[in-house]
């Protein structure tokens, strides 16, 4: 049998808590992964992706750009929302299918007008 044992002269030191500061948030485990609280990168994300389907892909490119612009703004006024990476995401897709198939667009109008 084990008992915790003192010398009559040593104390035990009493638990030191941290000064009260901003509450921790809790969330899911998906949080960190979805960022379901930075609407704008998630939307941003989600466009930027779907703008490779060729007759959509100039009209969510656009949109995918401006949201993931508007997704950085909001992680940057506020560090506990997430989705940095959703919103480059969005922005680089959407910058460059923008490019691409606004390019395709043009050069379709000129080879339709040279006929």
């Amino acid at each position: 049998m084990s008992q915790d044992f003192q010398e009559p002269n040593q104390h035990q030191d009493p638990l030191v808590q941290a000064p009260a500061g901003h509450p921790v948030e809790q969330g899911d485990a998906t949080g960190g992964i979805i960022p379901y609280k930075n609407g704008p990168a998630l939307m941003a994300y989600y466009l930027g992706i779907f703008s490779l389907i060729p007759c959509l892909g100039l009209v969510l490119a656009i949109p995918a750009f401006v949201l993931g612009i508007m997704g950085l703004k909001k992680r940057n006024q506020n560090p506990a929302v997430k989705g940095t990476c959703h919103a480059w995401i969005g922005i680089i897709m959407g910058g460059l299918f923008t490019l691409i198939w606004g390019g395709v667009l043009v050069f379709a109008i000129i080879a339709q007008l040279a006929n």
